[in-house]
């Protein structure tokens, strides 16, 4: 019975490619039915626990793929006989540097390169009526530029205009409302240049009655100059001066 239990051992590790499944399968087979002259019947006893061990065995190093050699527990002649080799998984790189998160924020904040910004919720806002500043300054020309400003939609929120210090001629303004918030979009036409210097950009909106909460409003401008491209994000600041973000 041992030399048939090495052998159908032997068997099912030379099958593996790897397929762990399938070698615990065929070892139950070999192990709950005696072939003679080809044929195949049940056994009429239960296994003993040797051979109960030797398929647990296998079946737990082929499952967890963590073993490098299963060795039988019926012994031949007083030593351990290996009969399957299963390769061990490579060993993590302790140096290795984990690869960044791809939906993660690229760590944009209100200062990049020549750009500042600020953003803030204009003092004359009221119950019904708000404006929000946002304050770009750039120690350097600009030869592409684009601002979005996110105002959650809180209640109410409605566009009632916009404006900019810079001449109106030099952009293409849109204005939607989309996933839960009025979104004001100004892009610089191209050919044209925004000066170094401070600029002013404004949007104008009414809300349902009362303070508004301006915690989830946002802006992003992304801009081109000399040294290459560079965006600037932020929230904005209530009329007191913290900030609502």
């Amino acid at each position: 019975m041992d030399d048939r239990l090495h052998g159908l051992l032997r068997e099912a590790a030379e099958a593996h490619r790897p397929d762990g499944a399938r070698m615990y399968a065929r070892v139950r087979q070999g192990m709950s039915a005696e072939v003679y002259g080809g044929q195949s019947r049940p056994r009429t006893s239960g296994l003993s626990w040797p051979r109960i061990a030797v398929v647990t065995l296998v079946a737990t190093a082929l499952l967890l793929g963590g073993v490098h050699t299963v060795t039988s527990l019926v012994r031949d002649g007083g030593s351990a006989e290996e009969v399957a080799t299963v390769p061990l998984p490579p060993a993590p790189d302790p140096t290795a540097v984990a690869p960044p998160d791809v939906g993660s924020d690229d760590g944009a904040g209100p200062e990049s390169g020549p750009l500042s910004s600020s953003g803030s919720v204009d003092p004359h806002s009221h119950d019904y009526w708000a404006q929000s500043n946002i304050t770009i300054d750039t120690r350097e020309p600009l030869t592409s530029f684009e601002l979005v400003v996110r105002i959650a939609q809180t209640g109410g929120v409605r566009d009632t205009g916009n404006w900019r210090t810079l001449p109106e001629e030099d952009f293409t303004v849109t204005t939607r409302e989309t996933d839960g918030a009025l979104v004001y979009r100004w892009t610089l036409k191209e050919g044209r240049t925004v000066p170094a210097g401070e600029h002013v950009f404004a949007v104008q909106y009414d809300h349902s009655a009362g303070a508004r909460d301006a915690g989830r409003d946002t802006y992003t401008a992304t801009a081109t100059a000399a040294d290459g491209e560079h965006t600037v994000r932020g929230s904005f600041r209530d009329p007191s001066g913290r900030s609502s973000g």
